[in-house]
Parts: C-alpha cells; structure tokens; sequence
C-alpha cells in the first residue's frame, strides 16, 4: 500500500518520486515478481505527514499497476495506472512498508442513458479548467473512447482539491460521479471567483 496525499482514479496515471527505504523495498519486490502487472494500492492521506508513517489514511483507494520504473541517485521515479477500486478492510503490521487486507469494489457501469450527463459535466469541467487553471494548463485534454474510463479522467482534470476527489472515488454509480463532479466543479468555480 502506498499511501499519498492526493486520490489515484481507474485508468489515471501517476508519477511517484519513490525515496523513503520502505517504499523502495516495496518497489524493488514489486519489480521481482515473476508474474508481469505489478500492482500496488493507493490511498489518500486523510490526516498527517506522506514521509515517515503515523497517518490517518482513507478507506477508499485505488490499485495501481507499475508501468514504469527509472533509477535516480537516490531515488525511484515510477508510473503506475489506476485499475481497480478497493475498500481497506484492515490494516495490518507494516512490514517494513504499509500493507492492507482489501475488498474490490464492483465496477461502475456505464448506460447510454448518461450521454447528455457527460457533454454536461466535460463542458463544465473544461470550461472552469480554461478559467480557473494555470496559463500552460491543458483544458483541450483528449479523453478515453471509453465512457467509464473518460469520466473517471474528467474527474481527475477537475480543478478540485483531494477530499472533492476522494469523494468522487467513492462514487457508487456513474450517474452519481457525474452529479456530483457536475456540484463540485461549479463550487470550486464560485469559490474562485469569489476569492
């Protein structure tokens, strides 16, 4: 398990710049597996401190699977992709990096139903990622062909802070990520024209 201060979504990549020893004992073991699709969890850090442990950690995360892996003097810099969705069920010893046991989540199905939904929410999300960005932002992003993949990168463009992401992940139904995603957007967009 790996957790981090910010939410991992299904089919999002993450850069991690790995350099605490129990993390790189985490990867290095990860890169001898003999099986190929190396996978680790991610969860959100609700509370406390990413180096050094003795944090409150989220109960929702993300799997993610190693793409990548690059040797720095003194550090790793890997990719890894969301895939799957789990619940922690229980925390267990750390040994020496944190390990969990899980609950897979189902998969969120799509219905084409939600097709007005979605330009909804995409025009939206551009729109206040255009407005509220950084100048070099990218509001002209290319999502997936596929739905349940291009609402879960929706969710991961939105200029929203990591507890509006978190609960985006536990999202139990589509529809539902996409309302909310929808809420929560048009929020951050107030508050920023408000500040």
């Amino acid at each position: 398990m790996f957790p981090l201060g910010s939410v991992l979504f299904p089919g999002v990549a993450i850069p991690l710049r790995v350099f605490e020893p129990r993390y790189l004992t985490m990867v290095g073991r990860l890169l001898d597996e003999d099986e190929p699709g190396f996978e680790f969890g991610v969860v959100l850090i609700e509370r406390g401190s990413e180096a050094g442990g003795g944090d409150q950690r989220a109960s929702v995360g993300t799997m993610a699977r190693l793409v990548s892996a690059a040797a720095g003097a003194d550090d790793l810099l890997i990719v890894g992709v969301g895939t799957h969705r789990f619940r922690v069920e229980r925390w267990v010893e750390e040994n020496p990096y944190p390990r969990a046991e899980l609950t897979m989540l189902p998969e969120l199905e799509w219905s084409e139903a939600l097709a007005p939904l979605r330009v909804e929410a995409e025009a939206i999300v551009r729109r206040v990622i255009a407005r509220v960005a950084e100048p070099d932002a990218d509001a002209g992003i290319e999502l997936s062909d596929d739905p349940v993949a291009a609402v879960w990168q929706l969710a991961a463009i939105a200029p929203l802070g990591e507890y509006d992401r978190y609960t985006l992940l536990r999202s139990t139904t589509i529809g539902g990520l996409l309302r909310q995603l929808i809420d929560l957007t048009l929020e951050a967009e107030e508050l920023w024209s408000a500040g």
